[in-house]
């Protein structure tokens, strides 16, 4: 067959059978493997689709540009789609997405503008806000919003979910994908929910992402969020296209679980896929190891390629910098957390304290850096040296609010994050916060880590 452009070939990627590991889980498990798609990931199907609603409405017109803000994939289906249309591209992305990704957009000549991941959604500087201030600045622009945009589900509704029915002959009774913009597991779940009642889906979060929370309890809990590093699922956000009535369960992945099975899926499997894929893998196995029983199927979406990632997960010295090759004797964030005393109280200020007045506090409690407060929100720090030269520069600050000298926030890190990773994060930057079981934040300090490694 001959098609007419590169877009024509989206859909109808095959379904893989699991040979290795699945050992010992009753029933069977097969994966979609997207990147068989022309971009290499699911998100050809809903880019292209999202261009195509847009021109029937009149929305893109001819020579226009289309500017979105992307983790990569997204903008890899754009791209094409604008190749094939005469559209240009204008890509946002956040700062922790591969270098991979941003060389092969900017290789289908797109235009790319990284952004800094740990600012609020609604930060002037977020890739978010970037994309749609560049949206209303440019004449004749076209802002998809993968978010909120309904083209997106539709996708998937109309040929990811078609084709997983046609393909195991409508003997399916899980099906598990990650969420992140929702899309692909809100349509594909709705279509096979319409043609079987009793089929269960399972949604892959991430740590670090509001999802699994939000959809037991019904509360948005800005306790759940902070920074994580796999890409391309989890939210800080609720997107639009996040089909909670059809997502029965969420399963969390560490970082660490996803990026380890992703490599466990190339040299098993022979299934050379992406971060986001190990999540959706892992995560699927721990709910079927419980669930799943003889006669059953479930059919994992796989989103994309590893070449994405190449500098990443398929990076022995990348893994062993983030301790993901293997697990090291002397502990956890939670084992420093554990060991504290119960009368713990983390030493903060307001950004409306004094400055000399936090210098004083500092003095009492012995402290070196400590975080700045809005209410509940960590949104600043203060660390002494930095204070110091500030003020000695200008005398007079002494007398001013902290929040004209505080200094960015202090990243959150995952309570099961390995001394190794904390001590990587902490000599690049300054110490690092963590959340317990209970939602209290402590601090970590270089002097905390070098006190575990030598108990």
């Amino acid at each position: 067959m001959i098609y007419n452009s590169i877009v024509e070939t989206i859909g109808n990627t095959p379904l893989v059978r699991l040979n290795n590991l699945n050992k010992g889980i009753e029933g069977e498990i097969l994966v979609k493997v997207e990147y068989f798609n022309p971009g290499n990931s699911m998100k050809d199907r809903m880019a292209v689709k999202m261009v195509e609603d847009a021109e029937k409405a009149g929305i893109l017109k001819p020579g226009g540009t289309i500017i979105e803000g992307t983790s990569g994939n997204t903008g890899m289906g754009l791209a094409l789609a604008a190749i094939s249309k005469g559209y240009k591209c204008i890509f946002t992305m956040a700062d922790k997405q591969s270098k991979e990704k941003i060389d092969i957009l900017k290789a289908v000549g797109a235009e790319v503008i990284v952004c800094p991941t740990n600012v609020a959604p609604d930060d002037p500087r977020s890739y978010y806000a970037v994309a749609q201030k560049l949206n209303k600045d440019i004449p004749n622009s076209f802002y998809p919003n993968q978010y909120d945009n309904p083209s997106n589900w539709k996708a998937h509704y109309e040929t990811t979910g078609p084709e997983i029915w046609r393909d195991t002959e409508g003997e399916i009774t899980h099906f598990a994908a990650g969420v992140g913009t929702g899309g692909s597991m809100s349509g594909t779940a709705k279509f096979l929910k319409e043609q079987s009642e009793s089929l269960i889906s399972v949604g892959i979060d991430t740590y670090g992402s509001v999802f699994k929370k939000y959809k037991e309890t019904g509360e948005f809990d800005d306790n759940e969020i902070y920074p994580y590093l796999t890409e391309g699922i989890g939210e800080d956000i609720l997107p639009k296209n996040v089909n909670f009535s059809v997502i029965d369960h969420f399963i969390k992945v560490t970082d660490k679980d996803a990026a380890v099975m992703t490599r466990r899926l190339a040299k098993e499997e022979g299934l050379f896929v992406g971060w986001s894929c190990g999540s959706a893998v892992h995560g699927a196995l721990e709910y079927a190891k419980e669930n799943l029983k003889k006669g059953d199927r479930m059919v994992i979406l796989l989103p994309d390629h590893g070449t994405r990632y190449l500098g990443k997960v398929y990076n022995d010295d990348w893994m062993r910098n983030h301790g993901f090759l293997e697990d090291k004797a002397y502990g956890t964030a939670r084992d420093i957390v554990s060991s504290r005393k119960d009368g713990y109280q983390l030493v903060v200020v307001e950004k409306t304290t004094k400055i000399k007045e936090a210098i004083a506090i500092m003095n009492e409690k012995s402290v070196s850096q400590i975080p700045v407060m809005e209410g509940e929100h960590v949104i600043g720090s203060l660390t002494d040296n930095k204070l110091l030269l500030k003020i000695i520069e200008n005398p007079e600050l002494k007398d001013a609010n902290v929040s004209e000298v505080m200094e960015d926030s202090m990243q959150f890190v995952a309570l099961d994050s390995t001394l190794d990773v904390l001590s990587s994060m902490v000599e690049r930057e300054k110490a690092v916060l963590v959340r317990d079981d209970n939602h209290r934040v402590h601090i970590v300090t270089k002097h905390d880590i070098l006190a575990a490694i030598t108990k």
